[in-house]
C-alpha cells in the first residue's frame, strides 16, 4: 500500500495497539501531526511541555506494562524531552520516542532547530535511529518497539528528517524482527540455575534482594510463592515496593540509604544474597566494601551488563527473573527445610522490635509520615502512586502500604524532580479506574506545574498531594547533617497561591494544615473528580530516617529523630 512516511509512522502506531500518545508539534514533525489530525485513530494527548511528554509516556508504560509513545520536534523540542529520556533509561521503561528532524539536505549545516539527536541520546537510550530513507522507516519502527519491550526493556529514539515524513512510498509493517546481533537470554542456564538451589538449600540467613526488575518481568506472584515456600525473608528496593505486598510477614522493608534498620541489617549479616532484578545502585549497597560481606551472592538479571558491574557474583545467572525462578523452585519444592532459617527470621524480628520504623507524631502540626500513612488508609489498594524526587518520595516508599506491584511509579535511578505530575497523567490514562495520586513536594511540584493545563483540558483527574515544608527538603536534610546547617538556596518560603493556582487552570485547589482537613480534602478530591493540588503545611524541619550517610556501611544508620525548631 501507497503511503507517505507519516502515515507510516502513525500506521505502525495503530499496529502495535497503542491508544494513547504523548506529545508536542513543531516544523520538523508538523507531516505526522497533519496525519494524526486526519486519522484520529489513536489518542493524542497535548502537554505543554515535551519533557512532560515523555514522562507521561513514561507513566502510562509503568502503569501498564506496555510500551509508552511520545512525539516531540527537532532542536529545542528534542532537547526538552532528553530528561524524560534518561529517567526512562536509568530505570529500565518502555519508551519509542519519535523526534522530528531537519531534512536529510540540512543534517550537518546548523539549520534552523537542527539538533544531533542520536548523539546526544547516545548514553541514555537503549538503542536509537537516525532513519535515512523511506524504505528503511517500516523496519526501523518494528525494531524500535520490539526493541524497547524485550530483554531489559528501555527507551528508543526514532529520529525521522522532515522530507522522510513527506515522501510516498510502499508501506508494508513487518510481522517480525531479524536482529542477530541482540538476542536476549530468558531461560537462564540450567547448570547454574542448580548450583544456585544448592547454595540456597545449604545457606543458614539467606535473604531475597528484590529489584525493579521483578515488577518489569511480571514476577511478582512468582517470587512471592519463592519466598513463601522457603520462608525466606526478603528486602525490596525502593523500585520494586509492592512486589512481596505490605503485609508479607516475610518482608522487612526498603533497603537502602533510607531503609529500615532490620532490611539494612539483614543484609549486613547475611550469608546468601539472593537478587533478583537488582543492580547493586550505590543508594542500596553504601560502601561496597562493607556490602554483605559475609555473603554468597546469586544474581539474577536479564541484562548481562549487570551482572558483577559492582559486586563479585558467585552465581550468575543472566536470563528473565520469572523463567528463573519457575526453573528453580522444583528444584527446592521438596527439599528445603524452611526449620533452618527460623534462627535468623528470629533475629531479624527481633531487629524490628528494636528499630521499628516509627515517627514522633503530632496534634500541633502535621507529620509528613502520618499524611502518607493516612493516605493509604484513605486510598490503599485502589491508588496508583507517583511521586516526584526528595524527602517526600522518600517517606512515601517507607510508610505507603504498597499491596502490588505497578501501583508505585518514580523516578529511582536519574532522581528527577518533576517526574510525578507528568508521570500520574499517563498513569491515569493507562489505569483510568484507579485513583491516581502524585506524592510531592513544593519544589518539584513547580518543575512541570503547567500540566495543569493538560489535565483540566484532557479531564484527567489526578491528585497532587504537596507536602509543603517551604524549603528543598532532601537538600535542606544535608545541609542539616552534613554542612553545619548552612541553608544555601534552599529556602522556598516566597510561594504561590496553590489553591488559587489550580483554580486559575481549571482544576480544584485545598490548603491543609489539620488532620481533619487533610482527610475532608482527600475525599473530596476524589468525589470531585478534577485535577486536584492538596496543599499540605507539614513540620517544616522533619527528616527521613533512618539515613545511611553517603558512602558508609549500611549498618551504621542515622536513627534518631532530632526535632528543631
Amino acid at each position: 500500500m501507497k503511503m507517505s512516511g507519516a502515515q507510516m509512522i502513525c500506521e505502525a502506531i495503530i499496529a502495535e495497539d497503542v491508544k494513547t500518545i504523548f506529545g508536542y508539534p513543531g516544523g520538523a514533525i508538523m507531516n505526522v501531526y497533519d496525519e494524526i489530525y486526519k486519522q484520529k485513530k489513536f489518542e493524542h494527548i497535548l502537554t505543554r511541555h515535551e519533557q512532560a511528554a515523555v514522562h507521561a509516556a513514561d507513566g502510562y508504560a509503568r502503569a501498564s506494562g506496555k510500551v509508552g509513545v511520545a512525539m516531540v520536534t527537532s532542536g529545542p523540542g528534542f532537547t526538552n524531552a532528553v530528561t524524560g529520556i534518561a529517567t526512562a533509561y536509568t530505570d529500565s521503561i518502555p519508551l519509542v520516542v519519535i523526534s522530528g528532524q531537519v531534512p536529510l539536505s540540512l543534517i550537518g549545516t546548523d539549520g534552523f532547530q537542527e539538533i544531533d539527536a542520536v548523539g546526544i541520546s547516545r548514553s541514555c537510550t537503549k538503542h536509537n535511529y537516525l532513519v535515512r530513507s523511506l524504505e528503511e522507516l517500516p523496519r526501523v519502527l518494528k525494531e524500535a518497539f520490539y526493541i524497547a519491550r524485550s530483554g531489559r526493556p528501555g527507551p528508543v529514539l526514532v529520529d525521522v528528517p522532515k522530507d522522510i515524513t513527506g515522501e510516498i512510498g510502499e508501506f508494508v509493517y513487518p510481522s517480525e524482527v531479524n536482529l542477530p546481533s541482540y538476542k536476549p537470554n530468558y531461560k537462564g542456564n540450567n547448570r547454574q540455575i542448580q548450583k544456585a538451589a544448592k547454595a540456597i538449600l545449604e545457606a543458614k540467613k539467606p535473604l531475597l534482594y528484590i529489584g525493579g526488575g521483578a515488577v518489569l518481568s511480571g514476577a511478582a506472584q512468582i517470587v512471592r510463592e519463592l519466598a513463601e515456600m522457603t520462608q525466606i525473608p526478603a528486602v525490596e528496593t525502593l523500585m520494586s515496593r509492592g512486589v512481596m505486598g505490605a503485609k508479607n510477614p516475610l518482608l522487612l522493608g526498603m533497603l537502602g540509604m533510607h531503609g529500615n534498620y532490620a532490611s539494612n541489617m539483614a543484609m549486613s549479616e547475611t550469608d546468601l544474597v539472593i537478587s533478583l532484578g537488582a543492580r547493586f545502585d550505590d543508594r542500596v549497597t553504601g560502601k561496597l566494601s562493607e556490602f554483605a560481606k559475609y555473603a554468597d551472592v546469586i544474581h539474577v538479571d536479564i541484562d548481562p551488563a549487570n551482572i558483577a558491574k559492582l559486586v563479585d557474583v558467585d552465581y550468575p545467572i543472566v536470563g528473565d527473573i520469572k523463567t528463573v525462578i519457575e526453573k528453580l523452585i522444583p528444584l527446592l519444592k521438596n527439599e528445603v527445610k524452611t526449620e533452618r532459617y527460623q534462627v535468623w527470621r528470629d533475629i531479624l524480628n527481633r531487629y524490628n522490635e528494636l528499630h521499628p520504623l516509627l515517627y514522633n507524631d503530632s496534634d500541633e502540626v502535621i507529620k509528613p509520615q502520618w499524611a502518607i500513612e493516612r493516605l493509604g488508609e484513605l486510598v490503599g489498594e485502589q491508588a496508583i502512586i507517583t511521586s516526584d524526587v526528595g524527602q517526600h518520595q522518600m517517606w512515601a516508599a517507607q510508610f505507603y502500604p504498597f499491596d502490588r506491584p505497578n501501583q508505585w511509579i518514580n523516578s529511582g535511578g536519574l532522581g528527577t524532580m518533576g517526574f510525578g505530575f507528568p508521570a500520574a497523567l499517563g498513569a491515569k490514562k493507562a489505569v483510568p479506574e484507579k485513583t491516581v495520586i502524585n506524592i510531592t513536594g513544593d519544589g518539584s511540584i513547580l518543575m512541570n506545574v503547567q500540566e495543569l493545563v493538560t489535565a483540566a483540558e484532557h479531564k484527567i483527574p489526578v491528585i497532587n498531594v504537596i507536602l509543603n515544608n517551604h524549603f528543598l527538603g532532601m537538600v535542606r536534610q544535608w545541609q542539616t547533617f552534613f554542612y553545619d546547617k548552612r541553608y544555601s538556596e534552599t529556602d522556598l518560603s516566597y510561594q504561590p497561591n496553590w489553591k488559587m493556582l489550580a483554580e486559575a487552570c481549571g482544576g480544584i485547589g485545598y490548603d491543609v494544615t489539620t488532620k481533619e482537613e487533610f482527610d475532608a480534602a482527600i475525599k473530596d478530591a476524589i468525589v470531585q473528580d478534577k485535577v486536584a493540588f492538596v496543599n499540605v503545611a507539614i513540620a517544616r524541619l522533619e527528616n527521613v530516617l533512618p539515613m545511611v550517610p553517603s558512602g558508609g556501611a549500611l549498618y551504621n544508620m542515622l536513627l534518631e529523630h532530632k526535632e528543631e525548631k
